[in-house]
């Protein structure tokens, strides 16, 4: 009877329970005597405290924010950290006064974004002594996401798309960095396709440029502020090739009607003239 798993949880029937289906508890394995070391903890490295200010999307003196690698399902994860080494129950009394207001602060800015509803706060702890608190947003009317499981649907549902998860980290960064700190968050750069009227008068031309802009749409936003004000004159360069090749061929075909035009009016005119002075004589 000992090596019988218990029974399944009431939990599994809640509203909110991702899975379904036949389900089985796990063996509990027997407990460990010595647990292992944390990241940052004996002599294994600290990835928070080796990571550049680059790595986050907004960073202060003794505060940053981070940010997944890449979009997931909920319109919003991030990750609040601290500069210092230290985990939760080691933190000052400052750091731990500027934890409080910097969790208020963050939920705000998560909560103002379109379609959150609830931001949950969360610190588990187990795979890292840095300290490292879990925000995630969970979309509005969304109701069977509510409550504890919401970390689990984020590795369900499909991931957003990359142009509003970058719009949404922009704008979470600028509004912590109305209270101090600098953003390191851009917003996705606008995607700028030429009118078909200029790729119908230059096809070979065309081309390129669309191209550039495709590749650029997702190579921008990971690309540094130099880069980016350097490519701009490029995608404008063949719009000012382009308009004065266009006006120069309308002089060019205008000219020869406003030359003839004279011509055709003004030499019967000159005539007749003559003859209207000798009939008046």
């Amino acid at each position: 009877m000992q090596d019988t798993p218990p029974s399944v949880p009431d939990f599994t029937q809640w509203p909110s329970f991702p899975f379904e289906g036949d389900l089985h508890v796990k063996q509990l394995d027997e407990p460990v005597p010595v647990e292992p070391p944390r990241r940052g903890e004996g002599n294994r490295e600290c990835t928070a405290c080796n990571a550049p200010d680059e790595a986050y999307i907004w960073v202060g003196e003794r505060w940053r924010v981070r940010a997944m690698d890449r979009p997931t399902g909920l319109p919003m994860v991030l990750i609040l950290e601290s500069r210092s080494h230290l985990d939760l129950g080691d933190l000052p009394n400052l750091l731990a006064a500027e934890l409080g207001v910097m969790t208020v602060r963050l939920e705000r800015a998560i909560r103002s974004l379109d379609g959150v509803a609830r931001v949950h706060v969360n610190r588990w702890g187990d795979g890292s002594a840095h300290l490292h608190m879990w925000f995630l947003a969970r979309p509005y009317g969304r109701l069977q996401l509510r409550g504890t499981f919401l970390s689990l649907w984020d590795s369900i549902l499909p991931p957003i798309s990359e142009a509003q998860w970058r719009e949404n980290l922009a704008m979470v960064a600028a509004w912590l960095a109305e209270f101090g700190g600098r953003p390191l968050a851009e917003p996705p750069r606008i995607q700028w396709q030429a009118p078909s009227s200029f790729n119908a008068q230059a096809a070979g031309a065309s081309a390129e440029p669309a191209e550039e802009e495709t590749a650029s749409v997702i190579e921008a936003a990971d690309e540094i502020p130099e880069a980016e004000v350097t490519e701009q004159p490029s995608t404008e360069e063949p719009q000012q090739t382009e308009t004065p090749d266009r006006t120069e061929a309308q002089e060019q075909t205008a000219a020869p009607e406003k030359a003839e035009a004279p011509e055709r009016t003004y030499a019967p005119k000159q005539a007749e003239t003559p003859k209207q002075a000798t009939e008046s004589a």
